[in-house]
């Protein structure tokens, strides 16, 4: 069982910056694809962006690609995604996810998720 737990959300305004990360506690860690996703209030959950277990392969929702940049670092099983440019369609709740994949950008590909962190951007 993988427990991820994200952090780094927060109020930023518009066009600044957030940082977020993601610890888990798996050993293997290595051998998951990683991705991010994000739910408005009344929306469903979309794909964000994703990475390879092997950290050599990146994918982008269009809507946040040029801004947004997903990295990984095994030693330390961590995933972040760092995030330049926001605006307020960029206010959501971001999940981790875990996927026994090499690589995954659906939902239903998602095996484990974290809680959530909550990012605001105000305009």
């Amino acid at each position: 069982q993988v427990q991820l737990l994200e952090s780094g959300g927060g109020l930023v305004q518009a066009g600044g910056s957030l940082r977020l990360s993601c610890a888990a506690s798996e050993r293997t860690f290595s051998s998951y694809a990683m991705g991010w996703f994000r739910q408005a209030p009344g929306k469903e959950r979309e794909f964000v962006a994703a990475i390879k277990w092997s950290g050599d392969r990146t994918y982008y929702a269009d809507y946040v690609k040029g801004r947004f940049t997903i990295s990984r670092d095994n030693a330390k099983n961590t995933v972040y995604l760092q995030m330049n440019s926001l605006n307020p369609e960029d206010t959501a709740v971001y999940y981790c996810a875990a996927a026994v994949l090499w690589v995954a950008t659906k939902v239903n590909q998602y095996n484990y998720w974290g809680q959530g962190t909550q990012v605001t951007v105000s305009s």
